[in-house]
Order: C-alpha cells, then structure tokens, then sequence
C-alpha cells in the first residue's frame, strides 16, 4: 500500500491554480493524432468535482453550435498542460447539473464581486 501511495504522491502537480465551482476556466489539453501533438483549448464552465488526490476529476461545460458539451478532466493527467481561470462564479451548490436543463442566459451563473 505505501508503494502506491508513493507512486500517487510522484504524479500529483502542484502548480494547478485554485479553482471553484462555477468558475469559468480555460483549459490547454493535450491531443494525439497519429504521431503529431498539438495543445486544443476548451473553456467552459466548471459544474462538478469528484474524488479525491490523484484520482480527482473535475467536468466542464459548455454550449457548442447550440448542443451542450461537457468533458471530464483529471487534475493530476499528464495531459492537461494547463487550467487558466477566466473568470470566478458565485454559486451556492457543489454540483450544478441543473445548468443541463437550462437554455440562454438562464444557465449563466452570476460573477463573484470581489
């Protein structure tokens, strides 16, 4: 078990910003086609966090072309190159499914003023 944790421990990054709930991010991943590489960016809004340590993942929301789209993150993935904070929210929920149902500026969430 202490090997585990030892392996878990060497893959956790420590340069991820602090991000929230309802935060607006701008994500930098990175994509394989064949033998090329290139960073695609994907910027959306932060609706859940699940887990905890090297197994936490965090899903992103946005609405592409009129479709909702969401894609799930791991924090700690070689593949995420960067998260980037856009933009804080204000939101009074741990999950905000509820944001699936909504159309136009109902599923916005208001801006944190600090």
């Amino acid at each position: 078990m202490d090997a585990l944790k030892l392996i878990a421990q060497d893959s956790v990054k420590e340069e991820m910003p602090k991000f929230e709930i309802g935060d607006t991010v701008r994500i930098n991943v990175n994509i394989r086609e064949g033998e090329r590489e290139r960073i695609q960016v994907f910027e959306g809004t932060v609706i859940a966090r699940k887990g905890s340590g090297v197994s936490e993942t965090f899903t992103v929301r946005r609405v592409s072309y009129g479709v909702g789209v969401e894609r799930v993150f791991p924090i700690h993935s070689p593949n995420v190159k960067g998260v980037e904070i856009v933009r804080k929210g204000r939101v009074r929920r741990a999950k905000l499914y509820y944001l699936r149902d909504r159309v136009g500026k109902a599923a916005k969430v208001k801006e944190q003023i600090r």
